[in-house]
């Protein structure tokens, strides 16, 4: 785990603003280095070993002085011994390169295109003093994060939003759209924050920095934004059998997951008992084995058993966790949130990345960080992609005029003509604002729960920001906008500063690049198979996982989601006397008076959408 800050155009106190950037990212890493050539400053904290950031004890950056390069890297990137390759580095050098000189190096060979050569998770700045540029990339889906601020004469950037708020000039003042948006549920755009002087790289993109004059004269810092991965140009997979896909599948998911293992300590994944955490779970531990390490320790959402009087309802959830334990011989933490773990999360900043998470994820960094672990694999958005349900096939079927192959999908099912047209194939066409509404009502969620706790006045005041539409009727579609889609990279950042707290990385397998461009190139078929969804997932992991996981259909988690209620509940007193000692400066934004007529603890109990008052509350800063 890394941070990096830096600066363009600093001026007389540039080296007092990285240090301030650098304070506001203290807690990152255990060693603080710092570098400066006359209007050029990065900062970064790392691990004490300083791996990925270069070469240790001889320079604190990746830096060719014969070709004016600096480069400051929060990465760790994959496939090594390919790039390796391509850039003819010695096999007696490849193990101790670090990611940031073989960044460096890439540069030299691929210029602004070395991105496209890159596999893993990064975000990186280079310096180039013959072009005077600055170029920073994030990777494909945003793993580590890049904020950065721009005032025309001064380009700051940081791995951490407040970091670049800490940089003197930088204003905290709110962008109220993104609030608006907020409090009425929809997901952070991938390049707007909470405070408006402060955006994001977007995941997959570039941003190239240069100094130009303005119309008077006056140096101006002039921004360019390119993307560099392009999901929609996956080629489509040339037609092979089952057992083929499977295959290389398999051989795909497994490699992301081995790379995901670099790093020291105990290695944590989450365990839910569903498809993607439980394979990732399975591979990560006969990985591990094969290296002579211990298997990982596993982690999920549920209370631990006797802590809660048992529900019938229950025993399912406990039974997939037990499956996939027992068969590897893992070592399982029950992580159930706590009213406490409740009131730290709300005294925490909510326009801050990494308050508006999970609450349920607060109690896995607090066990996994008791037992060491510095790396978390996560299964997380899984199914937005590569283990999709290809719900959307039998619509598409229908559009497209294949009506033999919808009918023989219906024989296929042991659902009713009408429950088949009605759920199936009709209510993924219809649009958003009528879709949308129905999906929650027949789930039995109140139809305009979001929209409780916004303010009336500031509602009808502010237009919230759009966001991209997330169902389609073709599964492609589907999967590329679950990837553009705000909730992931909003989900990615949240996690990825939480877990900075505590020295904890997250790493996503299912979301390695080379694993979704394969996905992406898949016919429909590898996603719905007669009464099958995610059959790829379910047929390629058929002799991995253990049968009662592979081939279960209702993955419901009554047992996390009553734990959640319940502690909730459990800080309710607590929570009022907070907001009783004082109206919170943002309470403008929502409305107080039935945000406390909601902190009942029989009205939260009663009310199934209580995740619009948590979201108010961390937002309220308390």
């Amino acid at each position: 785990m890394a941070a990096i800050c830096g600066i363009h155009g600093g001026g007389a106190d540039g080296a007092q603003a990285l240090d301030a950037m650098l304070a506001a990212l203290a807690g990152h890493g255990a060693k603080r280095v710092a570098w400066t050539a006359g209007e050029i400053g990065f900062g970064r904290w790392s691990g004490a070993s300083g791996t990925g950031c270069g070469r240790p004890g001889r320079v604190p950056f990746p830096v060719d002085r014969g070709a004016g390069l600096v480069v400051a890297a929060d990465a760790r990137l994959d496939d090594r011994a390919t790039l390796c390759a391509a850039l003819g580095i010695p096999h007696s050098e490849r193990a101790s390169i670090g990611d940031g000189d073989l960044i460096l190096r890439a540069w030299l060979r691929w210029g602004r295109e070395c991105p496209r050569r890159l596999l893993g998770d990064y975000a990186f700045t280079v310096w180039d003093a013959r072009r005077r540029i600055l170029f920073s990339v994030r990777d494909h889906i945003g793993a580590r994060p890049f904020y950065y601020a721009l005032n025309g004469e001064r380009f700051v950037f940081a791995s951490a939003l407040e970091a670049v708020l800490a940089a003197p000039g930088v204003p905290d003042a709110l962008d109220e759209a993104v609030v608006a948006g907020h409090l009425l549920g929809r997901p952070l755009s991938d390049t707007r924050t909470f405070f408006a002087a402060v955006r994001k790289l977007p995941p997959g993109h570039t941003l190239t920095i240069e100094a130009a004059a303005d119309r008077s004269g006056s140096r101006r810092l002039r921004t360019r934004v390119e993307r560099h991965w392009q999901p929609e140009q996956a080629p489509a997979a040339r037609p092979a059998s089952d057992d083929a896909c499977a295959e290389e599948f398999l051989e795909l998911y497994s490699r992301a997951v081995e790379d995901r293992l670099r790093g020291p300590g105990p290695i944590g994944t989450h365990l839910s008992g569903g498809l993607d955490s439980s394979s990732i779970a399975v591979l990560a531990a006969r990985a591990l084995r094969r290296r002579n390490r211990p298997p990982p320790l596993a982690f999920d959402w549920l209370p631990p058993v006797g802590a809660v009087p048992p529900k019938p309802e229950h025993a399912p959830e406990y039974a997939l966790v037990d499956a996939v334990r027992e068969q590897e011989g893992l070592q399982m933490f029950h992580c159930a949130l706590d009213p406490g773990d409740v009131v730290a999360v709300l005294q925490r900043d909510g326009a801050l990345p990494g308050v508006q998470i999970h609450m349920n994820e607060e109690a896995v960094q607090r066990c996994a960080a008791a037992r060491g672990v510095r790396v978390l694999l996560s299964g997380w958005n899984g199914d937005g992609c590569v283990s999709h349900n290809g719900r959307q096939h039998w619509p598409h079927l229908l559009l497209s005029g294949r009506w033999r192959r919808l009918m023989a999908e219906y024989r296929a099912q042991d659902a009713g003509a009408m429950r088949f047209l009605a759920r199936g194939v009709a209510l993924p066409l219809l649009p958003g604002a009528i879709g949308i509404p129905l999906r929650r009502w027949r789930r039995g969620r109140p139809m305009g729960a979001r929209r409780w706790l916004i303010d009336p006045a500031f509602a009808r005041r502010v237009k919230p920001p759009a966001t991209p539409r997330l169902w389609a009727a073709e599964v492609r579609r589907s999967q590329l906008r679950s990837l553009q889609h705000g909730h992931l990279v909003q989900r990615i950042e949240g996690w990825a500063a939480s877990g900075a707290r505590r020295g904890i990385e997250y790493r996503y397998p299912l979301m390695d690049r080379r694993l979704l461009e394969f996905a992406l190139g898949l016919p429909p078929e590898q996603f719905r198979r007669g009464r099958w969804g995610r059959w790829m997932m379910r047929y390629g992991l058929r002799a991995v996982l253990p049968p009662e996981v592979c081939w279960n259909r209702n993955k419901a988690d009554p047992a996390r989601g009553d734990s959640m209620i319940e502690a909730f509940v459990g800080a309710s007193p607590a929570i009022r006397q907070m907001l009783a000692a004082g109206r919170p400066a943002r309470a403008g934004y929502v409305d107080m008076p039935r945000l406390w007529e909601h902190l009942d603890a029989a009205r939260l109990r009663a009310v199934p959408a209580f995740v619009p008052i948590m979201q108010a509350l961390t937002f309220l800063d308390l």
